[in-house]
């Protein structure tokens, strides 16, 4: 087979290893807490935010901008855990694709 038709196969196999992976990481969770648990946030590892979870006595309503704050940092944290999550598993896949035959 050439270099031309393996690429090919290789290519076309990993393009159905990386869909297979993106429904995986799609359903896969992460949690952040920040406010020492007031606020749970749970980030889907395709980037996506799934819940976001306040205890009752962390709403204080003259100090909206605290809970802002801890809701905002406990999001921003989940997103850069499923990062990381879906960097790792998406560069796996293309850790074995072999470019040599066609340069």
């Amino acid at each position: 087979m050439s270099s031309l038709g393996k690429f090919k196969k290789q290519a076309l196999r990993m393009q159905q290893q990386m869909e297979r992976m993106q429904t995986e990481l799609a359903s896969r969770t992460v949690d952040a807490t920040s406010g020492g648990g007031a606020v749970k946030v749970t980030a889907r590892c395709d980037g996506n935010l799934a819940a976001i979870k306040i205890d009752p006595q962390a709403v204080n309503p003259s100090d909206v901008a605290m809970l802002e704050d801890m809701i905002l940092s406990a999001a921003n944290q989940a997103l850069q855990q499923a990062r990381e999550i879906n960097n790792s598993e998406m560069g796996k896949l293309t850790q074995g694709l072999d470019l040599s035959g066609l340069m």
